[in-house]
């Protein structure tokens, strides 16, 4: 299978149904050690590719990650972004909003991390939060102190994705390219996954009895990521819905989706006047001497 962005891209206006998109797919890689090849080879590409964004200095990346619980967000971060020099790059993990982040607008909190131009600004969780786990439970929303006329259902969540829209409408037209990852992973492989956790000493950390509760929520999460996947996703700042039954493969999904990314953006290195290569003659002259 060769890997082709466009096969899980949801497109502008598309009705979104993830009962219909798999969260497995015939894997790129036919062994372990070809995994490992294809990752390395991925990787350095990007690494190339992070440093003549950050050369250029015209463009910003921002990679959103989404997902339910032990999809594998940490994992594809870690792995797919390793290579990258970390002077160019940011992880921003955001949890539950804190006292004075819900004094203001839902989107404040993660503005303040949007990535500088020439580098990649990663998010595990976002702004998408506030119309997936605060729409799952409506009465966080009612916690954030907003006035009784913004609570209502029928123009709510849609209010929020349109505040959402401009600005990634408003980034796009600064230089910032954002590139939205939704892990699908499925219920049965999602348990597998929290029985490793308990089963095993090491991952014990990573599990949580509130990840338990969650998955009593699953049907609602899956409608409200339906909705959102559906009325956000645009040609300036698209969704893609990446398989995550089988995490190698789906790091070689998410590492081929920002490759294309960045090489489609043209960049090159800065030039350099004539003047300047003198100046540099001149300098190479005397340290020679």
């Amino acid at each position: 299978m060769k890997i082709d962005p466009r096969d899980f891209r949801v497109r502008e206006g598309d009705r979104v149904n993830l009962g219909k998109w798999p969260t497995k797919v015939k894997p790129v890689y036919k062994s372990k050690q070809q995994y490992r090849k294809l990752l390395r080879e991925h990787v350095a590409q990007l690494s190339a590719l992070q440093q003549l964004l950050y050369a250029s200095n015209s463009y910003a990346i921002l990679l959103v990650f989404q997902a339910m619980d032990a999809a594998g967000k940490d994992g594809a971060i870690k792995h797919v972004m390793s290579g990258i020099n970390p002077q160019g790059c940011q992880v921003f993990s955001f949890k539950h909003p804190s006292a004075t982040e819900l004094q203001h607008d839902f989107l404040w909190r993660t503005t303040r991390d949007l990535p500088e131009r020439g580098r990649i600004g990663i998010f595990n969780r976002s702004y998408y939060e506030e119309v997936l786990i605060t729409r799952v439970h409506p009465e966080i929303l009612r916690s954030e102190g907003l006035p009784d006329a913004l609570h209502e259902e029928k123009t709510v969540w849609r209010d929020r994705y349109r505040s959402i829209s401009n600005l990634e409408s408003h980034l796009f037209g600064n230089g910032t390219r954002i590139i939205k990852i939704f892990l699908h992973i499925s219920k049965e492989e999602q348990r597998k996954r929290f029985l490793e956790r308990i089963d095993e000493p090491e991952k014990n950390w990573k599990f949580s009895t509130a990840d338990i509760e969650e998955r009593k929520f699953w049907k609602d999460y899956m409608q409200a990521y339906e909705q959102c996947l559906g009325a956000t996703s645009t040609s300036k700042a698209p969704w893609y819905v990446v398989p995550a039954d089988d995490k190698e493969n789906a790091r070689l999904i998410v590492s081929q989706i920002v490759l294309e990314t960045l090489g489609g953006l043209k960049m090159s290195y800065p030039k350099v006047s004539e003047e300047r290569r003198h100046e540099l003659r001149r300098i190479r002259a005397r340290l020679a001497e």
